[in-house]
């Protein structure tokens, strides 16, 4: 991928940068579609809301047709959880996860839900973008799937063996993070770049010994007769099994710096509607997978199994925070050609709306 120098990037290329690691987090069907017009938004008459009146009820929400990343967005639409704010809010829910990022860049989703991942990229490149809260560790959901005949005595098998993976695909800090854990040469492991789907068929006819890839696709290939072998998350690996910390990447609501700056108790109330969701989602899971799998394409089992990998919430906890500018994520992102410089924190993350929403919530 050419380096171009920041602040000089258009917009194609912009997208094209995005699409090599967003991909991994936030799923693409290969195809986009949606669930309404283009994001729209209407100035407030006489709304209240908590700590002023809203300056925008009308908007439009901008997420992806995933478990990962629009769960607690479908939730707060379908309960009511938006007009109780008095917000009129549209889901926007695209395929193809990530053209979200080109859509922030060039105007047309002030406020959305992607990964932090994005907005670090975003930023590196010039767009003006804040995460303004984490909304789910995702983490979990991207994983690693061996094939039904693949045998492991140890980790350090899968040295010569072949995994398929999407080209710039987030899982592969999982793999290189593991890799050092457990002694595994990572050079030694042999990849081919296939699509999830495409992947999860290789598996299945035994032309790959393992895949790595991010939901549904790893429920879809351990459903196919493949065996989890881990995530950034959780390991069954031999010598290691249990709780890891290989990985970490989260779901984030962001909004461009015009719109935070011209909407913050807009931008308060959505996060109230949001964390009433989380709870939900946490609370009432059966309920709420039973809502969701219409509006996520799936059955209620496949999304029983995926949900338990994502851990949703809005607490911007260290995980978080070092997830979004640790050194081992900002070299992962210099090294595949994402960012051609290191922004800083506080150039794309703002969580004050956050805390004065709930304290607890955030540093």
């Amino acid at each position: 991928m050419t380096k171009m120098r920041k602040g000089k990037l258009g917009l194609t290329l912009v997208a094209s940068l995005i699409l090599t690691v967003v991909v991994s987090a936030c799923g693409n069907s290969g195809s986009s579609s949606s669930t309404s017009e283009a994001p729209s938004s209407s100035p407030a008459t006489s709304a209240p809301a908590e700590g002023g009146s809203l300056e925008t009820t009308k908007l439009t929400l901008v997420g992806v047709r995933d478990a990962q990343i629009s769960s607690q967005q479908i939730i707060a639409d379908k309960l009511g959880y938006f007009k109780e704010e008095g917000l009129e809010v549209t889901n926007q829910l695209i395929e193809s996860g990530p053209d979200i990022g080109p859509m922030v860049s060039g105007g047309s989703a002030p406020i959305s839900i992607q990964t932090n991942f994005m907005d670090i990229i975003l930023k590196s490149n010039g767009i003006g973008v804040k995460i303004v809260a984490p909304l789910a560790q995702i983490a979990g959901t991207q994983a690693v799937v061996g094939g039904k005949d693949l045998v492991l005595n140890s980790a350090k098998d899968l040295e010569g063996k072949t995994i398929g993976i999407p080209s710039g695909a987030d899982v592969k800090i999982a793999i290189d993070n593991m890799a050092k854990e457990l002694g595994v040469d990572a050079s030694k492991i042999k990849y081919v770049n296939l699509a999830p789907s495409d992947a999860v068929v290789a598996l299945e006819k035994g032309d790959i010994d393992a895949m790595a890839a991010w939901e549904p696709f790893i429920t879809k290939a351990i459903n196919a007769g493949g065996h989890f072998l881990f995530s950034g998350t959780k390991s069954e690996l031999p010598d290691k099994k249990g709780d890891v910390n290989w990985m970490s990447v989260h779901t984030t609501i962001q909004v461009t710096d015009a719109y935070l700056q011209e909407n913050p108790n807009t931008i308060k109330a959505i996060l109230r509607a949001l964390n009433k969701a989380s709870d939900y989602i946490n609370n009432n899971r059966e309920e709420a997978i039973k809502m969701l799998a219409p509006e996520l394409h799936l059955t209620e089992t496949e999304l029983t199994d995926i949900m338990s990998r994502n851990v949703y919430g809005m607490t911007a906890d260290d995980t978080f925070l070092n997830a979004s500018n640790g050194q081992g994520v900002m070299d992962y992102l210099m090294s595949t050609g994402n960012i051609t410089s290191v922004p800083e924190t506080s150039s794309y993350i703002d969580l004050s709306l956050l805390k004065e929403v709930d304290p607890s919530l955030a540093p």
